[in-house]
C-alpha cells in the first residue's frame, strides 16, 4: 500500500538534481532510472530477434507559418525522457554489437537553430537523461536502420490503438510503418501497443510522485478559483486564473482541454468554449487539471457562483460526492472495468430515487441497460491516468495494485440547467487507495467557507 508520507521524500527524489538540464528542459530532470526500468520490462515481453523502433510526434502546423505546441509520443517518453522533436529510439536486445541494443537519435543543433529556437540536447545531456549510451544525430538514423533489420526477424513499431482514439491526421510513425513495410516486405511486423499498454497502466513509483506534483499543482489552481469565483465573472476569466496558476508553478499548463461551465453550460460533457458569464444563482462546473514533466493530473469540483449552495444543489452534490466515495469503496483489485461500471450504476439508481428524479416502481421496469438512470448519469465512473489523460490500458483489464484511476461520478438535470460531477485521482492499494487529490476542497461546509473568505 502506498502511504501518504511517502510522496513527499519521493518527489524531492525523483524530480531532483540528478541530472541538470536545466538549459534546455523547463522541468528538473527525472532519475533516468525510471526509464532504464521501463526498457528493461518491455525486453522482458519480446520474442528472440527483434527490433523496437519509436519515433518522436511531428510538430504539427496551424497556418501560414504557425505552429501547434509539440506534444511527445507517449510510448517514446515513456521508454527515454526525451520531450523533443525529431527523435528515434531503436531497442534490439540481441544485437551482436552491445553499442547497437539501445541507441538513441535526437536532433543536432546548428547555429540557426540555436539562435532561432534555442539549443537542443547534446549527446552527453541526452545520455545522462535516458540511460542510453548510444546516442546519433537523427540524420543518421535511416543509414543506421538499414544496417539493423537485416538481423532481425521482428519488426515492433507503434500505432495509437485506444479504444477511443479517431485518427484523422497521419502521423510521423503511421507515415514510418509504411515506409517500413515497403523497404523490408518480407519481415515479420508486430504491434508494439499491446505489449507497452500492459506495461504503461502499472504505474512506478516514481511516476505517481510526478501525477502527485501535477495534483498539488491543480489544488494551488482550484483554492485561488474559490477566492476569485463570483457573479458577473466569465468562464474564460476562470481559465485565465487558472493558467496563471498553473504555469507559475512549473506546468506547461492544462492537461487537457479546460471545461469551465456554469448553469446549463454544465451539462455538456464535453464543454470547452468557456465563453458564458457565471450566474448568481448557479452552479460552476470545473473540470480542470495541470500537467507535470509529461504527465496529467484530472480533477473535477463543482461550487456554486456565489459561494452559497441551495438547498436543492446541496442535496444533489450530496449524492454525487456520496456515490463517489462508495466507487472508491469498488475501484478494488480483481474488480473489472464491466462490473465496476454496473455496481456504481446501480448506486447512482438508489441516489437518483431519492432526489425524486426517477421513480422507484419504474426503475424496477427499466432492464440492465439503466436508461432512466443513464439519463442523468451517462459516461464512465472512471478511466487510467498516467502520461496521457485517458491512459491507455488492455481492454477489460481486472484492476490492481499501482493502477492510477479517475473516479468521477456526475449528475446532470438539463430541465434545472444543472450539472453536478466531483473527480479525484487515485492508486489502488493492496488494501486500500491513495486519493492524490485529498488535500483539494470537496466537502460543502469547506467550499463555502472558503469562497465566504474571499
Amino acid at each position: 500500500m502506498i502511504e501518504n508520507e511517502l510522496f513527499r521524500p519521493l518527489i524531492m527524489l525523483v524530480i531532483g538534481a540528478k541530472v541538470d538540464l536545466s538549459s534546455v528542459m523547463r522541468y528538473k530532470a527525472i532519475d533516468p532510472q525510471l526509464f532504464i526500468r521501463n526498457r528493461e520490462k518491455l525486453r522482458a515481453f519480446l520474442p528472440p530477434n527483434s527490433i523496437v523502433i519509436v519515433l518522436a510526434n511531428d510538430v504539427y502546423p496551424t497556418n501560414a507559418d504557425g505552429s501547434m505546441p509539440f506534444k511527445q509520443n507517449a510510448d517514446l517518453f515513456y521508454l527515454c525522457g526525451v520531450d523533443q522533436e525529431d527523435t528515434a529510439l531503436i531497442l534490439m536486445p540481441d544485437a551482436k554489437d552491445p553499442n547497437q541494443r539501445e541507441m538513441l537519435f535526437v536532433k543536432e543543433t546548428s547555429e540557426y537553430i540555436a539562435v532561432w529556437e534555442g539549443e537542443k540536447l547534446s549527446k552527453e545531456q541526452a545520455r545522462s537523461a535516458t540511460g542510453i549510451q548510444r546516442i546519433e544525430w537523427y540524420s543518421s538514423f535511416e543509414t543506421m536502420l538499414h544496417q539493423l533489420i537485416p538481423q532481425v526477424q521482428h519488426i515492433y513499431l507503434t500505432t495509437n490503438e485506444h479504444l477511443r482514439a479517431v485518427v484523422v491526421v497521419e502521423t510521423a510513425n503511421d507515415r514510418f510503418i509504411k515506409k517500413c513495410q515497403h523497404r523490408y516486405p518480407l519481415h515479420r511486423y508486430e504491434r508494439l501497443a499491446p505489449l507497452l499498454h500492459k506495461l504503461r497502466m502499472i504505474k512506478e513509483p516514481q511516476e505517481t510522485a510526478i501525477i502527485q506534483r501535477a495534483c498539488n499543482i491543480t489544488e494551488a489552481g482550484f483554492r485561488r478559483l474559490l477566492g476569485f469565483v463570483k457573479a458577473g465573472v466569465g468562464e474564460w476569466e476562470v481559465e485565465a486564473e487558472l493558467l496563471h496558476e498553473f504555469v507559475r508553478r512549473g506546468s506547461r499548463g492544462f492537461a487537457y482541454q479546460p471545461i469551465i461551465g456554469s448553469g446549463k453550460n454544465a451539462c455538456v460533457l464535453h464543454y470547452v468554449s468557456n465563453e458564458s458569464v457565471c450566474k448568481d444563482g448557479e452552479m460552476l462546473l470545473l473540470d480542470v487539471a495541470a500537467e507535470y514533466a509529461g504527465y496529467a493530473s484530472d480533477l473535477t469540483r463543482t461550487i456554486p457562483v456565489n459561494g452559497r449552495f441551495t438547498a436543492r444543489q446541496r442535496d444533489v452534490y450530496t449524492s454525487v460526492l456520496r456515490v463517489m466515495r462508495s466507487a472508491n469503496q469498488i475501484l478494488r483489485p480483481g474488480n473489472t472495468p464491466m462490473e465496476y461500471q454496473k455496481q456504481v450504476i446501480e448506486i447512482m439508481e438508489e441516489e437518483l430515487i431519492r432526489l425524486k428524479l426517477i421513480d422507484a416502481k419504474e426503475a424496477k421496469k427499466q432492464g440492465p441497460e439503466k436508461h432512466l438512470v443513464k439519463k442523468y448519469f451517462m459516461h464512465g465512473t472512471s478511466h487510467h491516468m498516467g502520461l496521457d489523460v485517458h491512459d491507455v490500458a488492455p481492454p477489460h483489464e481486472p484492476y490492481a495494485e499501482g493502477m492510477v484511476f479517475t473516479i468521477e461520478p456526475g449528475i446532470y438535470i438539463r430541465e434545472e440547467n444543472m450539472g453536478i460531477r466531483l473527480e479525484n485521482d487515485v492508486v489502488i492499494g493492496a488494501t486500500k487507495n491513495f486519493d492524490l487529490m485529498s488535500n483539494i476542497p470537496i466537502e460543502i461546509e469547506d467550499i463555502e467557507q472558503l469562497m465566504a473568505a474571499r
